[in-house]
């Protein structure tokens, strides 16, 4: 039996999505989620209990109350810091999930946008509640940093999640409930017809999320899908279930509590090698796909799932350009620190950093690309001296496959700054690499002009700014990026800068030497990703991002002596 009603949620959780809606407009500084993993913040055993709450998961099956499936399946997930986890999920097949997300599609589709936007605002509640349980397991899934787990995987996801709620809620909003039409008739009189207007949800949402951020990248698609009314199938990358698999728990908690269906949120856990996101994205079922992952099954989902609205963030070439800085220093720090943060692990990460080869104007004198590359490697390593304060920055490696691509980079190009392993001061099993430089030039375009995830990046010799910008515009133009920068004391070149960025639809940042980085976005006032360039279908978050998720639908009639009889 509910033992809340819809609206209590709605009235409770009105102030928090109105301050939302208002924060998507206005764009600034906004953050309804602590970030901060304090006791002071969160209470003083909340640390603890979440480090409990999180090993009790350890060893044992997932327990999610009345989800389909028959059986359990282990999904071999294993921590970068060599925790094995054990954890056994419902094991659920492509049909069984789909049969069990439409029988709960009904009840949700109808219950009115507040209603839905309430609901969901109660479930990101909760998962604040639950912040460091759920930072332990992006921890010791993503290998992310405790510190950045807790942040990226809890605070700052909630928050993108809330901006996703807060423009699904506006959009649906945008028309009015019911209207009156009357045509004034040449003989007198008029011709009235009484119109409603209801938000539909297109159906079942695909979420396919990824191993290095599953709640950040996630969060944004379950809820623009949720408050939208469209159930969710939440399919988690194989090592990193866990941090879904509580979400998907405490959506189904809510949901039950309120009388819907819980099985509006549906867990897909398979094991490695499965094959059950593409089986499921183009299942005519399935309106609607979010993705964040490689870009040839990104290019296949967009091709192939043609029933649905794909919604994707694949791979690209993030880009600096370097024309000249009055802080020398602040740009290598910045910088430095943006190559080093969870390992260049991040979609957001430089890599091609184009730099004039005869030099660039700084306060300290001309600076070569040579010498830049230099001072860029001694800046790495003044930053990750200190073994814990590496750990901290770097945290692990997820997979072997970065391994090996460090290996593959050390042989391009002329190494300024070689990748090294270094050892956890307290995970002893932990793979540990810093960031690997290679001087490239211009010409080599064979190995700069694909994604080489993970810490690598490369200073690359230009003619000039105006080289560099060209390489810019073809470059991003054809493989896309999430991010790019540019460093200038010229109010020119920065003003050709971002109308080349423009050009080819990528976010841009100039000047940062602070303590704002190119690879970190803030919910309510940084669009994450562009649709404008191939490494992306969507934007996070915008209003094109939930208005393909729902359709408004009209029902009208003649009105009569008594009235619309459905009021």
């Amino acid at each position: 039996m509910p033992t809340s009603t819809p609206s209590d949620f709605f009235t409770d959780h009105h102030d928090l999505l109105q301050r939302a809606a208002e924060a998507t407009m206005r764009r600034d500084f906004w953050s309804p989620f602590p970030e901060s993993p304090s006791t002071s913040v969160y209470g003083s055993q909340a640390p603890e209990l979440g480090e409990a709450a999180f090993r009790a998961h350890i060893g044992k099956p997932f327990d999610l109350v009345g989800h389909p499936g028959d059986g359990l399946v282990d999904v071999g997930e294993v921590s970068p810091y060599g925790l094995g986890l054990g954890v056994s999920y419902p094991k659920v097949s492509v049909e069984q999930a789909l049969v069990a997300t439409k029988a709960g599609a009904p009840a949700w589709r109808a219950a009115d946008p507040d209603i839905r936007a309430g609901v969901a605002a109660e479930i990101l509640v909760r998962l604040n509640a639950a912040s460091f349980e759920i930072a332990h397991a992006v921890h010791h899934t993503t290998g992310q940093p405790f510190v950045m787990a807790f942040q990226a995987g809890g605070p700052h996801a909630q928050e993108r999640g809330l901006e996703a709620v807060a423009h699904a809620w506006t959009e649906q909003k945008r028309h009015p409930v019911s209207a009156r039409w009357a045509k004034p008739q040449r003989k007198g009189g008029e011709t009235v017809i009484e119109s409603r207007f209801t938000p539909v949800g297109r159906g079942t949402a695909l979420l396919v999320a990824c191993n290095t951020f599953p709640t950040w990248n996630g969060y944004p698609g379950l809820f623009a899908s949720l408050v939208t009314g469209n159930p969710v199938v939440v399919k988690p990358h194989p090592r990193a279930v866990l941090p879904l698999a509580i979400t998907v728990r405490i959506a189904r908690e809510v949901l039950a509590e309120t009388g819907f269906d819980p099985n509006v949120v549906v867990l897909a856990a398979e094991a490695p090698g499965g094959r059950s996101a593409a089986e499921f994205a183009v299942d005519p079922r399935v309106r609607i796909v979010d993705f964040t992952g490689s870009t040839r099954f990104g290019d296949w989902l967009e091709a192939n799932a043609r029933q649905a609205s794909v919604y994707t963030e694949k791979s690209g070439l993030n880009t600096v350009v370097i024309d000249s800085t009055d802080n020398y220093q602040g740009l290598l720090r910045n910088l430095a620190f943006s190559l080093s943060l969870y390992s260049g692990q991040m979609c957001t990460t430089p890599q091609n950093i184009l730099v004039p080869r005869a030099g660039f104007q700084s306060e300290d004198g001309v600076k070569s690309a040579d010498q830049f590359a230099s001072d860029l490697a001694a800046a790495l390593d003044k930053l990750l001296a200190d073994p814990a304060r590496a750990a901290g920055t770097l945290g692990a490696l997820t997979g072997p496959e970065t391994v090996e691509r460090l290996g593959i980079a050390a042989e391009l190009g002329i190494n300024v700054r070689p990748s090294a392993e270094i050892a956890h001061p307290d995970y002893e099993d932990a793979v540990l690499h810093t960031p690997l430089i290679a001087r490239l030039e211009a010409g080599d375009r064979g190995t700069y002009t694909h994604e080489w995830f993970g810490p690598v990046s490369f200073v690359i010799g230009v003619d000039d700014t105006g080289h560099a910008l060209d390489i810019f515009r073809e470059t991003v133009g054809a493989h896309g990026a999430l991010t790019a920068a540019v460093h200038s004391t010229s109010q020119d070149v920065l003003a050709e800068t971002e109308r080349a960025a423009l050009s080819v639809g990528v976010q841009l940042s100039e000047n940062l030497t602070g303590a704002v980085f190119v690879n970190q976005t803030a919910a309510f006032a940084d669009f994450h990703g562009s649709a404008a360039n191939p490494a992306a279908g969507a934007t996070l978050t915008d209003p094109a991002f939930v208005t393909g998720r729902f359709d408004i639908l009209q029902s009208r009639r003649p009105a009569t002596a008594l009235g619309d009889s459905r009021d």
